[in-house]
């Protein structure tokens, strides 16, 4: 991101972007005066201006464009929001802090997640403690919800409900807190209840009237959890908790009743793998050889991709691979396919366009400077290519015709 420190005598520029950036939609009143009132202040403060970047050809979809949160690395408070706009072919970096001047420390401590309901989006600030609620048109703040230690949301029948391990940040292989999920009436933006679960849970999926929880126990490491965690919604009361794998971490259900669910390993003898979870029979099915860091369903094809570390071997095995959800087969290990994949250097996040099937691929370079997103075809193709802020994550795909989660 280029940081720019001025006056806000200068401020009269920022609202002119900013009444660029937002012409097609509708921009509070009280915002603008805000933006007004602080250009005629002299008093020296830092201003992070947004960058709009030409990259593509317009694209007139029903999907107008897609939100990405940059986790920023931790104790930094450099969480960052981008945004692609379809219509112009444009991408442009770091939009929260435009929207919200008046906001101190911005986002906060790193992004873990985020989604779309409603009008609202929903930004899961991990190490802040808290969910910050924004407009998802103008992205301006409109509530914060306090959650400590939260991972993940999910979208259920006017409900956010969101992983939180609970207690602090902390290495200790007897850890006594166990986490919980929170639920959260989306009209008042309060915690109306919660269901304690297993050590560290992370994300989670709401099949049939059920809340399917991983839980990692990955502050307890060498002592891993290896627990899928069921809640029944009607209740919201834990039925049981299903052995899966060591450190789970991902969970994504498919439409014939399956989850499947990522086990991270312990990075030394035992693999990350993906194992299937049919919920109708309830019970472990099959696993799949993948290595797995980060995944992605779209309709039948799960795109997964991994940065797996190894203290045995000190280094990282990459691979982009492809699993049939029907099939339960792995059908590629490199879904890109004109051998761009040697430009990315930490292959972090996936998403594909539920649209056009466009693969997005993201990349977090050292960890500490700002990344890049990928986009490629559904042939595995390079289209384009831009800088993101700082470890580049998590999607939200922005469109009244989806599935927004």
């Amino acid at each position: 991101m280029n940081t720019l420190s001025k006056y806000w005598d200068t401020g009269t520029v920022l609202l002119s972007h900013f009444i660029h950036f937002w012409d097609k939609r509708t921009v509070p009143v009280s915002l603008l005066v805000a933006l007004m009132a602080l250009a005629g202040c002299r008093e020296e403060v830092t201003i992070f201006l947004p960058e709009h970047v030409s990259v593509a050809q317009p694209e007139f979809i029903d999907i107008e464009g897609f939100y990405l949160l940059c986790e920023g690395n931790m104790g930094w408070n450099k969480a960052t929001l981008d945004y692609y706009d379809y219509a112009q072919g444009e991408y442009i970096r770091n939009i929260f802090s435009y929207a919200n001047p008046t906001v101190p420390k911005e986002m906060g401590d790193v992004g873990n997640d985020i989604g779309i309901y409603g009008s609202n989006m929903y930004c899961v600030i991990n190490c802040s403690n808290k969910i910050d609620v924004l407009d998802k048109y103008t992205c301006q703040k409109k509530a914060q919800i306090n959650i400590p230690n939260c991972r993940f949301i999910r979208f259920y029948g006017g409900y956010a409900y969101v992983t939180s391990y609970a207690g602090p940040v902390q290495i200790n292989p007897n850890y006594e807190q166990r986490g919980y999920v929170a639920k959260i009436d989306t009209v008042t933006m309060q915690v109306v209840d919660t269901c304690i679960v297993g050590f560290q849970p992370d994300e989670l999926e709401i099949v049939e009237g059920k809340i399917y929880v991983a839980n990692s126990g990955g502050y307890m490491v060498p002592n891993y959890e290896n627990t899928l965690s069921v809640i029944d919604v009607a209740t919201f009361k834990e039925e049981r908790r299903v052995p899966i794998a060591i450190n789970l971490s991902w969970v994504k259900g498919d439409r014939h009743g399956m989850l499947w669910v990522a086990s991270r390993g312990d990075y030394y003898t035992r693999q990350s793998k993906i194992y299937a979870y049919d919920t109708r029979k309830q019970q472990l099915v099959d696993s799949i050889d993948c290595r797995v860091s980060n995944m992605w369903l779209d309709g039948d094809s799960l795109y997964v991709v991994s940065t797996e570390w190894s203290y045995v071997s000190m280094s990282n095995a990459f691979s982009y691979a492809i699993i049939n959800t029907q099939t339960r087969q792995k059908v590629c290990d490199n879904f890109i396919t004109d051998g761009s994949d040697k430009e990315i250097v930490i292959p972090y996040a996936v998403a594909v366009n539920p649209i056009t099937h466009d693969i997005y691929v993201t990349d977090a370079k050292d960890y500490v400077s700002p990344g890049r997103l990928f986009c490629f075809d559904r042939y595995g193709n390079k289209k384009w290519d831009v800088r993101t802020g700082d470890i580049p994550a998590h999607f939200a795909f922005l469109g009244n015709n989806i599935n927004e989660r």
